[in-house]
């Protein structure tokens, strides 16, 4: 057999109703209409056959020429044994299947074979099984089969569904559904497969708020704060995306043609002004928590259990849910144990912090402080000069040792030695006031000498790479355009994918989802539904 003969022969996966499994007589010239489903021992031999017929290729001694050519076709020849044996799976389910449950609780058998395509790992495969109605007539009917299996109406296994809503997580859906043809040799379309992360993403806060528990915490609990701008699509820009398609009927019809008609129709783009944004970015709050754990050499050592949390929702929930959080990692308001929080110096956050963190060490991140003595340094000393350096060195080693007060000192005097008077010393005066009115506002979270003797945190590095890796590398690429509710469960995946939870995330999503399929209602994970935001209470 040729390799174009092998590859064929291995896409085709015989479902026990076609000509070469029904037996055919001299004066029967068309198959029958209604075929009979195949049975398990027929499956078993298919089953069976499929597998010599790997063996045998695997040793022939003529074909293939190359690797490359044996391994396409393997991998071909696999795929339809695995389709088998999903056939075969779901045929002996199917006839060990009591639907003696579902008529007690008042259903009645509408169809003992409703035939059904379910695409999987290894392709599509075609089954049956009995479909029930309520004897009343109201209210959806059940596929015992399916109920048993945790399968939804999306017509997809829950590992493909999983698999593709990962791969969405980490590169656009686009890219994501050609990868998924690439490997599997067929894919869902980029549409359906956000639709699957909208569905996907609704339980996934709950998930993030109630899921499994670290094991073996440290002794410290380290919470970082920070937020990251993602572009969002105008009204404008929104309007434009939900409009009928316009095709114009003249003219050429090749790409770079039809986009000249295109901005000719649409007129010339108005020019943005100094300062205009064209990202129209909506923050999104990130919380990084982890513990750090005090070694024998009496320093702590850590990351430990380091858990991402995102929100486009609003930054007094996010704050909450790390209170909850803390809470089940052992870290109650009222514990002895110490709680250092990290913030960026925002003044409304620390208020909302120290509400629900009482006995929490809130600590700016010393890279905020260092970028006001540089922006102060560059008043006196050109850009990138030995003197710049040298005088903001200075200053960072009172910095250091928490010495804020002299700090503060320092410049008073540099304050003091600017003429009232002269080219450019209003603009220096009013750099100077706005810093120190900045670092006075904040001398109780700059007490970096006991931190640092202590081993503690001074810097939020942890929670700033998370905003360039969650976020950045995910919902602010190039072209990107969001929807709040449409870019929340993204996000909310995400850091599930990015905490290692993606796994259990799918086991626990899979058991609500059975649970619900048990109560007798209609389950789909696909939705075009937007994610409603959640909201502190």
């Amino acid at each position: 057999m040729t390799l174009r003969g092998l590859i064929l022969a291995a896409e085709h996966v015989p479902n026990g109703n076609g000509q070469e499994s029904v037996p055919m007589s001299a004066s029967q010239s068309n198959p029958p209409v209604v075929a009979c489903p195949p049975t398990v021992d027929e499956l078993q031999r298919q089953t069976h056959e499929r597998l010599d017929e790997i063996i045998a290729y695997c040793s022939n001694d003529q074909e293939p020429a190359s690797f490359l050519e044996f391994e396409m076709v393997l991998l071909g020849l696999l795929r339809s044994l695995g389709c088998l044996l999903i056939q075969l799976f779901l045929r002996v389910r199917h006839d060990r299947l009591d639907p003696a449950v579902w008529r007690d609780r008042g259903y009645r058998m509408a169809d003992h074979a409703a035939a059904r395509t379910l695409k999987t790992s290894c392709g599509e495969v075609t089954y049956e099984r009995a479909y029930l109605v309520p004897r009343d007539g109201g209210g959806p009917g059940v596929h015992p089969l399916d109920v048993a299996l945790g399968l939804t109406r999306d017509g997809f296994s829950p590992l493909v569904i999983g698999w593709f809503c990962r791969l969405a997580t980490r590169v656009s859906f686009r890219v994501a559904s050609g990868l998924g043809e690439m490997f599997l040799g067929a894919a869902p379309p980029s549409s359906a497969i956000e639709e699957w992360v909208l569905g996907l993403g609704r339980p996934a806060y709950v998930f993030l708020s109630e899921g499994p528990l670290p094991e073996d915490d440290g002794d410290v609990l380290v919470i970082e704060v920070d937020g990251k701008a993602v572009p969002m699509a105008t009204d404008q820009e929104l309007a434009q995306r939900r409009k009928p398609w316009s095709r114009c009927q003249d003219g050429c019809k090749c790409q770079r043609h039809r986009g000249r008609a295109r901005r000719k129709r649409r007129g010339r783009k108005p020019r943005r002004k100094k300062g205009d944004k064209s990202k129209n970015g909506r923050s999104a709050t990130l919380v990084v928590m982890y513990t750090l754990r005090r070694g024998a050499d009496g320093r702590l050592h850590g990351p430990c259990n380091k858990k991402v949390f995102g929100t486009f929702g609003s930054r007094k929930s996010a704050i909450q849910w790390a209170r909850a959080q803390a809470t089940r990692r052992g870290f109650p308001p009222e514990t002895d144990k110490t709680v250092q929080i990290v913030i960026d110096g925002e003044i409304c956050l620390e208020q909302r912090l120290r509400r629900l963190f009482r006995k929490a060490i809130v600590t700016l991140d010393v890279r905020h402080a260092q970028e006001k003595l540089w922006e102060v340094g560059r008043l006196f000393y050109p850009e990138g000069s030995a003197e710049l350096s040298s005088w903001v060195e200075e200053l960072e080693e009172l910095l250091y040792k928490g010495h804020v007060r002299a700090l503060l000192q320092r410049l008073e005097q540099e304050l003091r030695g600017v003429s009232l008077r002269g080219p450019g010393t209003k603009e220096k005066r009013k750099v100077l006031e706005a810093v120190m009115a900045y670092l006075e506002a904040r001398v109780k979270l700059m007490d970096y000498g006991r931190l640092r003797k202590e081993d503690l945190v001074i810097a939020s590095g942890v929670v700033e790479g998370a905003a360039r890796y969650v976020v950045g590398e995910r919902l602010d690429n190039s072209g990107m355009r969001w929807i709040e509710e449409r870019a929340e469960p993204m996000l909310l995946l995400r850091c599930i994918e990015v905490n290692g939870d993606w796994e259990a995330f799918m086991k626990w999503s899979q058991e609500q989802r059975t649970q619900e399929l048990e109560r007798g209602q209609t389950v789909q994970i696909r939705s075009k539904i937007s994610t409603q935001l959640p909201d502190a209470a």
